[in-house]
């Protein structure tokens, strides 16, 4: 099986701003990070903004 590869991404935001997104992933049951990158999906849909998956990023090595 592909191990998942993941990017670490580090910001400064508002304090207020950062408990709105903890109160809205803890209400769609999620984490603060997986509620980051929904939005994000979201927001890169609507702009048409090609998201590639890990599959097409980081093909799969065969014997791994």
């Amino acid at each position: 099986m592909a191990r998942i590869k993941t990017a670490t991404l580090n910001l400064r935001v508002n304090p207020a701003l950062k408990e709105a997104l903890r109160e809205a992933a803890d209400r769609e049951h999620r984490s603060v990070a997986n509620m980051i990158e929904m939005l994000i999906r979201e927001h890169c849909e609507r702009e048409n903004i090609s998201v590639l998956e890990q599959s097409d990023l980081f093909p799969e090595v065969p014997g791994e």
